[in-house]
């Protein structure tokens, strides 16, 4: 007798958890002969790390639906991804064995802001650098007479895409199309890690820092828009979301002829500090922390006070430090640090932030900022305390969640922007 779906949609989250855990050995040792015969392992590895490399990381997972077709029954788990959304159909015959298995992405479909004038823009393709890094993007050009002030956008932390789509919000389209229909040239681009996930090698990515990660290309972005005919090569402009916000000072200083940068929800304490705080904020959102994720808690404490240490930094494996990231990678970031970098900079400076973001704090991080600048009359500040770290208007605590319900940048947020640039 076939299973009732209380102890099977169970079963299938549970199989779900196995694919992103990458045991997929033990995946396959849930199908029945006829499974393991149509679907190997190699099968079904090559099939789910091509479907996250376009993904991205799950965000939520909810059961979408049940079924019940003759001796089979069939459990449709809906995850949604940081860019697309996805069925994992689970067949289970009646011995509670995967006898079937689907995968199908539904598209998130983009409704532009009020504030977009889609007759005022026209967009065309272009590549960041060239040779084995290089990137795809889109250039949004203003209809009218050139030259135009541009602006390019430098991404958050992770593999992001030129639009840096997290569920159906799309943040650099917004700023992009919003940007471009007042008259500012927008250049947006994949970013390496998103384009380039299967070039890079365990032996790449245990030396890799923000300078290839991030630091490179942008410099190449930038240059690339000064080239344009279309943009007037002394008012190029860069802007920073998230990581892009705490590197555009380092930014600034290897590119002192910027005409400005711009920080959207930057750090200033350091990233091992921010990733805690992020963990504590979260794990604490229900009011009941649970006794694994005190643990967990602890665990990572234990990783962040291990940087601290240079001693310890010298003989230390990534998988001893917060979120398996490099020693290299941390290295590079104590060396920077961008409120030194911002304080001498010469080059007007904007910095924006959310008053609801729980990932980067606007009674420290914002204060860091405003503490760094109030010698610079070259520097304007702006706190809009009802966004979120997308910059989209919410109320309450912020949550992961929220970033799976469609918003859009504020269009205050845009205006200050444009005012700024052609100001």
């Amino acid at each position: 007798m076939t299973a009732p779906f209380e102890v099977l949609t169970p079963l299938a989250q549970e199989f779900v958890g196995l694919l992103l855990g990458f045991d997929f050995t033990s995946a396959t040792a849930r199908f029945d002969e006829e499974m393991k015969a149509a679907l190997s392992e190699t099968q079904l590895k090559e099939s789910w790390m091509n479907l996250i490399t376009e993904a991205g990381v799950l965000l939520q997972m909810d059961t979408e639906r049940t079924q019940e077709v003759e001796n089979y029954r069939i459990v449709v788990l809906r995850c949604h991804f940081q860019r697309a959304i996805i069925d994992v159909q689970v067949v289970f015959n009646d011995q509670e064995q995967i006898s079937g298995l689907n995968f199908i992405p539904t598209q998130m479909e983009y409704h532009p802001p009020a504030y977009v004038n889609e007759a005022a823009f026209q967009e065309v393709e272009v590549m960041v650098g060239e040779g084995l890094w290089a990137l795809p993007g889109t250039l949004t050009l203003p209809d009218g007479p050139s030259p135009f002030p541009g602006v390019v956008l430098v991404h958050g932390s992770g593999p992001n895409d030129r639009d840096e789509t997290i569920g159906p919000n799309k943040t650099f389209r917004d700023l992009a199309w919003g940007l471009a229909s007042q008259g500012v040239a927008v250049l947006r681009y994949d970013k390496r890690t998103f384009t380039h996930a299967g070039e890079l090698t365990p032996e790449l990515v245990e030396k890799m820092t923000v300078k290839e990660e991030v630091l490179d290309d942008a410099l190449l972005a930038i240059g690339l828009l000064r080239q344009r005919d279309e943009i007037d090569s002394e008012r190029v402009f860069m802007l920073g979301h998230s990581l892009g916000a705490t590197l555009a000072p380092r930014l600034g200083e290897m590119d002192p002829e910027l005409a400005g940068i711009i920080i959207m929800a930057g750090i200033t304490r350091s990233l091992e500090e921010t990733i805690l705080d992020q963990y504590t904020y979260l794990y604490n959102l229900s009011g009941n922390i649970t006794d694994q994720q005190k643990a967990e808690l602890e665990d990572l404490k234990v990783k962040v006070d291990r940087l601290k240490d240079p001693e310890i930094l010298e003989h230390i494996s990534r998988e001893d430090l917060p979120l398996g990231v490099p020693v290299a990678y941390w290295r590079d970031l104590h060396e920077h640090d961008p409120v030194d970098a911002v304080k001498t900079l010469k080059i007007p400076t904007l910095v924006l932030q959310g008053g609801r973001d729980y990932q980067v704090l606007a009674t420290v991080d914002f204060q860091g900022w405003k503490d760094a600048l109030k010698h610079r009359d070259n520097a304007t500040l702006r706190l809009f305390p009802e966004l979120n770290h997308l910059f989209i208007a919410g109320e309450g605590k912020s949550t992961p969640q929220e970033y799976l319900v469609e918003g859009h940048v504020q269009e205050e947020v845009v205006d200050t922007i444009a005012q700024w640039i052609k100001g």
